[in-house]
């Protein structure tokens, strides 16, 4: 699920602006951080500018630059300047904490509390990085300190709550919930930390509640929207049966019900999003182009191919600098066999936006079907160079050479480059390192990947068991391949375009497509297809 685009559309719009220049690139903060580069020149030892300096690369997340700036200044800063050695002190231990050394960032603090006894700041993040730690003990006297020093502050009672549900007090631990949420009901903030405790203490309805109450507060609360789509990941009964229950208390709230169809479509609820997607349209709750083509992508996956084309047509009626809603399009046609019109869009998708990757690969592939091989390999070499740590483009490069332009060194190569690559998800058939060493031959460590994949990771909708049948599909094991089929049938996955159609890059089931008994499977399970 495309995170940017479902906050987008849940909020409006109003934060995520495309074609926006931000963060560290914003004309504003370069200007700023040229006049301090400029001041440092003159003075290099000048302790008040690098913490400046510091103080800006680390708004901005730059956490590797802020550091020798910050360092820097707490060499230079003069004892007798204690303000500066605080902020200095503060500053640096939070950049430890972002990433992810909170043992070194624990004498910072110790430090900087030292110097300043009544800093809430210093106290808080001392308090935290305690808890990070396992110091409970520790971590309980500083929030307790935290709590004594304002009492009107939430986040003392949060940290205690985390504290109680780790020594197993659960009492105290929704004692503590209360308290805080009691101090300041009207904040956001203070619903989706208690979600996280809940969710801590394995209350996902209460955590999913929390949430919804976030964003009923504010409904530009992206950390509430994004947790709330990670339960629909990992506890998707949770998420629903919390959303569900919104809607029906406040069924003129169409933000509930959008997300509810976000989540459902991202998980492969194909036909239960397109119910609440439509409702929206027909209560006349928002008119988004997006909804249409949420609508469009759903009936696609679903197979229903002209239904799909005049909702992304509409939707491009309404906006028509969307490469995303023309790569969509491209696909729908793709899949009409009006391979000619398919190539159209994809060049309608760059010439909005020439560096949509997925735009590159759909024309890519609509290439292919006409035949034009050699331009397809071009486009997807060049997709390659803009994003050189997706498998998924020299894997579809990689099939153009060995299928169609007769170069298996070249796609030899490629497919070595994917299982080189030092995935953070190498346990996630996404990285499809296991594909790409079937396709190098290397039957055993693939088949050994798949197979840890499927027994270690947990499946919440399907789409594990679905890859796992298209490996077992192009590695021959038929029995395995079906098995795997009706489990992701089983757990709801509804993709009947990748199930009955898909071929591009050799990820597929196409072995299985003539087999009665995929079939049958296919027919048992009509109704998640709406068939």
């Amino acid at each position: 699920m495309k995170l940017r685009h479902f906050l987008a559309m849940a909020v409006a719009a109003t934060a995520l602006s495309a074609g926006a220049q931000s963060g560290i690139q914003n004309p504003i903060t370069q200007a700023v951080l040229q006049v301090y580069e400029e001041e440092l020149q003159a003075n290099p030892r000048d302790y008040n500018i690098l913490l400046s300096r510091a103080d800006e690369y680390y708004r901005h997340g730059e956490y590797i630059r802020a550091l020798p700036d910050v360092d820097k200044a707490i060499e230079y800063a003069p004892a007798s300047d204690e303000d500066v050695i605080l902020r200095a002190y503060i500053l640096r231990a939070g950049i430890y904490n972002q990433t992810k050394r909170p043992e070194q960032a624990l004498p910072d603090l110790e430090k900087a509390v030292k110097l300043a006894p009544d800093s809430y700041n210093a106290l808080y993040q001392l308090a935290n990085t305690q808890y990070t730690l396992g110091r409970y003990s520790d971590a309980r006297l500083s929030f307790s300190k935290l709590e004594r020093l304002n009492n009107r502050m939430p986040e003392a009672y949060i940290g205690l709550a985390r504290i109680a549900v780790k020594e197993n007090n659960l009492g105290t631990a929704n004692e503590m919930l209360a308290q805080a949420v009691n101090l300041d009901p009207n904040n956001a903030e203070t619903y989706v930390r208690r979600a996280s405790v809940r969710r801590q203490m394995g209350d996902h309805n209460g955590a999913v509640d929390d949430l919804i109450l976030a964003l009923s507060t504010d409904n530009k609360n992206d950390r509430a929207m994004t947790e709330l789509l990670d339960y629909g990941n990992t506890n998707y009964p949770a998420a629903m049966a919390g959303l569900t229950n919104a809607i029906t208390q406040a069924p003129r709230v169409g933000m509930f019900r959008y997300i509810r169809a976000v989540v459902a479509q991202a998980h492969f609820h194909y036909l239960a999003a397109i119910e609440d997607f439509q409702t929206i349209l027909d209560e006349k709750l928002y008119n988004y182009h997006g909804i249409y083509a949420s609508i469009a992508e759903c009936q696609f996956c679903l197979g229903y191919y002209e239904k799909a084309l005049s909702n992304i047509d509409y939707a491009l009626g309404m906006i028509r600098d969307n490469s995303d809603h023309f790569v969509l399009r491209s696909k729908i046609l793709r899949a009409l066999k009006r391979d000619d019109e398919a190539v159209k869009a994809a060049a309608d998708a760059l010439a909005v936006n020439r560096n949509n990757n997925d735009a590159l690969a759909e024309m890519a592939m609509a290439y292919t079907a006409i035949g034009n091989y050699d331009e397809a390999s071009n486009l997807l070499g060049e997709a390659i160079l803009n994003d050189a740590e997706n498998p998924r483009y020299p894997l579809l490069r990689a099939w153009i050479y060995k299928t169609y332009l007769n170069k298996p060194a070249a796609a030899e190569q490629l497919y070595r480059n994917i299982t080189d690559m030092d995935h953070f998800f190498v346990d996630n058939p996404r990285s499809l390192k296991g594909f790409a060493l079937l396709f190098l031959g290397d039957t055993d460590q693939a088949t050994k990947w798949m197979n840890n994949i499927v027994d270690t990771v947990t499946d919440y909708d399907g789409l594990i068991h679905y890859y796992a049948a298209c490996f077992y599909a192009q590695a021959g094991d038929t029995e395995k391949a079906l098995e795997c089929t009706s489990k992701a049938l089983e757990l709801g996955y509804a993709n009947y375009h990748n199930w009955t159609e898909a071929i591009d890059g050799g990820v597929n089931v196409g072995a299985l497509r003539d087999d009665l008994r995929f079939l049958n499977l296919l027919s048992r399970y009509n109704s998640i297809f709406g068939k």
